[in-house]
């Protein structure tokens, strides 16, 4: 049982998954920083809008559905600001370093679970599961 929790636990996506919250969770900050120092900024100059003080009341019960409508905005612009400042810029880079590049000869897919393998390697150390060489090892 230790044995199948330790190879889980060194699998390279737990690991990448690991780094990503982390490096999300600091990157939120700068994130949160942008949008709310210059974004919210630029788009409050033609008007002053803020929603927080609208709300009804139903029974007693008072709804702040401004609150709401402030938060919804945020989120908008937060998205729009991560879309054009960082997913198409790295597509973008991504697709730049994809043009032209041919698959390396000396590696090749686990049929398990599709990482990149060398092409000698006897057992993928990814998933760990038994594959067949399919080129000679290098002494």
């Amino acid at each position: 049982m230790l044995k199948d929790f330790k190879a889980f636990i060194l699998r390279g996506s737990v690991v990448d998954l690991a780094v990503a919250i982390v490096i999300g969770a600091a990157f939120t900050g700068v994130v949160n920083s942008f949008v709310k120092n210059l974004l919210t900024l630029l788009v409050s100059i033609p008007g002053k809008a803020n929603f927080s003080n609208l709300s009804f009341t139903i029974n007693g019960s008072r709804f702040d559905y401004g609150t709401f409508l402030n938060d919804f905005i945020s989120f908008l612009i937060v998205a729009t600001a991560m879309f054009f400042f960082v997913v198409r810029p790295i597509n973008a880079l991504l697709a730049r370093r994809r043009k032209g590049e041919d698959p390396d000869p000396g590696t090749r897919d686990c049929p398990q679970c599709l990482s990149e393998i060398p092409a000698a390697a006897r057992r993928c150390s990814f998933c760990t599961s038994e594959v067949e060489p399919t080129a000679p090892a290098a002494v």
